[in-house]
C-alpha cells in the first residue's frame, strides 16, 4: 500500500450510541453530518439504523439526500440548515425534514410544501441559527397550526458542565416552549452528559458516537495506520525535514511514513505527537509535510512496515490537543487518500 489505512470500528460506534442512549429516558437520535464526522455517512447511517436509530440529523439537504438513498424510506432525516432556496424538490421527493430557522424559511416551506413535515429551531443564546424569542413569539401560533414534528435548540457550552450558559439556555428554552404539545430537543453529546433536565423528548448525540470528547467513556472508532516508505541512517549533526528543525544528537535511524497534512494530520502538531509500533511510541521529528512524516525509530530495533498514529491511546482528542484544536476537526479532516476498512 502506498497510502495510509483508516479502520472504522462500526461495533464501537454502535456501543457508543447505546451507552449514550442508556443515559436517557427519551429517544436518542444520531447526528451524521459532515459525511458521518468524516467516517462515511452511508455506512454509519446503515449501521446505526440496524441498531435501532430512527431519527438522523445532517447539516444540509444534499447530505440528507445521500443518507436517504442509503437508508431508503422510513427513518426520519432532519436538516439543520432548514429549507434553503432551491431545496424544495429534494426535500419533497426524498421526504426530508427541514428544521426551519427563520420566518422566511417557514414561509418558504409551508407555501411550497404544504403539510410536509418540518421542525423548528429556536435561538436560546448561541446566536448562530434559529428564531430569537421575539421572532418566535410573533410566529409561534402560526407555526403550531402547521404541526411541527420537533422544536429544538442547541447548547453553546455543554462541554463545560459548570458554565453558567448551560442553565441560562435551559431556562430560556423552557420559557420559549412552555405549554407546547410538541416533541422538544436541546441536548447533543455534551447535553446528554449534563443530566436529565436537558434531555426532554429527544437527544442528538454527534461526536460522542465517534469516540470524541466530552464523552470520556466513548470507545475509539477511528484508527489510522501509515505505511513506511523508506528508512535511513542519520549521523549526529545531520538534520531532517524542512527548515532543519530537527538535528540528530546521536546515530539515528529515521523512517519516512506516507501521510501528512493533506491527510488531515495538521502540520502544527509537529513533534508534539508520537506514532506507534504496537505499544512502542516513536517520536515524530521535524516538520510534518504535505505527504510525509519523519519518525525516529532508533530505539525500535527494526524497520517497521507501518506505524500507527490514531490508536486506542493516542485518540482524536490527543491529536487535537497537540494541534491546538478539537477532536471534531481531526475526524472531519481525515482526507480522501486513506484506504478505508470497516469492521463490525
Amino acid at each position: 500500500m502506498a497510502t495510509a489505512r483508516l479502520t472504522i470500528d462500526l461495533a464501537a460506534l454502535v456501543r457508543n450510541w447505546q451507552a449514550l442512549d442508556a443515559k436517557t429516558d427519551c429517544e436518542t437520535a444520531a447526528v451524521i453530518k459532515a459525511d458521518g464526522y468524516g467516517l462515511g455517512a452511508t455506512r454509519v447511517a446503515k449501521t446505526l439504523a440496524n441498531a435501532g436509530v430512527r431519527k438522523f440529523f445532517v447539516a444540509a439537504t444534499e447530505e440528507g439526500a445521500e443518507v436517504r438513498q442509503a437508508l431508503g424510506p422510513g427513518p426520519e432525516i432532519n436538516i439543520f440548515s432548514g429549507h434553503m432556496s432551491g431545496d424544495t424538490d429534494m426535500i419533497g421527493d426524498l421526504q426530508l425534514t427541514p428544521i426551519v430557522n427563520s420566518i422566511d424559511q417557514m414561509l418558504r416551506h409551508v407555501e411550497s410544501l404544504p403539510n410536509h413535515p418540518f421542525g423548528v429551531q429556536l435561538d436560546t443564546g448561541m446566536n448562530r441559527l434559529g428564531m430569537e424569542p421575539a421572532e418566535w413569539a410573533a410566529l409561534r401560533d402560526i407555526a403550531l397550526q402547521q404541526n411541527p414534528t420537533l422544536i429544538m435548540s442547541h447548547l453553546s457550552c455543554a462541554d463545560a458542565p459548570d458554565h453558567a450558559m448551560n442553565a441560562q439556555q435551559l431556562r430560556v428554552f423552557k420559557e420559549m416552549t412552555e405549554g407546547l404539545d410538541v416533541p422538544r430537543s436541546l441536548a447533543a453529546t455534551g447535553g446528554i452528559l449534563l443530566g436529565k433536565d436537558y434531555h426532554f423528548d429527544l437527544t442528538r448525540p454527534g461526536v460522542g458516537l465517534y469516540g470524541g470528547a466530552p464523552f470520556e467513556d466513548a470507545e475509539p472508532v477511528a484508527h489510522v495506520s501509515i505505511p513506511v516508505i523508506q528508512c535511513r541512517d542519520v549521523d549526529p549533526g545531520e538534520t531532517v525535514g524542512y527548515s532543519n528543525t530537527w538535528t540528530a544528537n546521536r546515530p539515528s535511524r529515521v523512517a519516512t511514513i506516507a501521510a501528512g497534512y493533506a491527510d488531515g494530520l495538521p502540520r502544527i502538531m509537529g513533534e508534539n505527537i508520537s506514532v506507534y509500533h504496537g505499544s512502542t511510541a516513536c517520536a515524530v521529528i521535524g516538520r510534518i509535510s504535505m505527504d510525509m512524516i519523519a519518525v525516529d525509530i532508533t530505539d525500535l530495533g527494526e524497520d517497521p512496515k507501518a506505524l500507527d498514529i490514531l490508536t486506542e491511546d493516542q485518540t482524536v482528542d490527543v491529536l487535537a490537543d497537540a494541534a491546538g484544536t478539537i477532536g471534531y476537526e481531526i475526524l472531519t479532516s481525515l482526507g480522501g487518500r486513506y484506504m478505508r476498512r470497516y469492521t463490525s
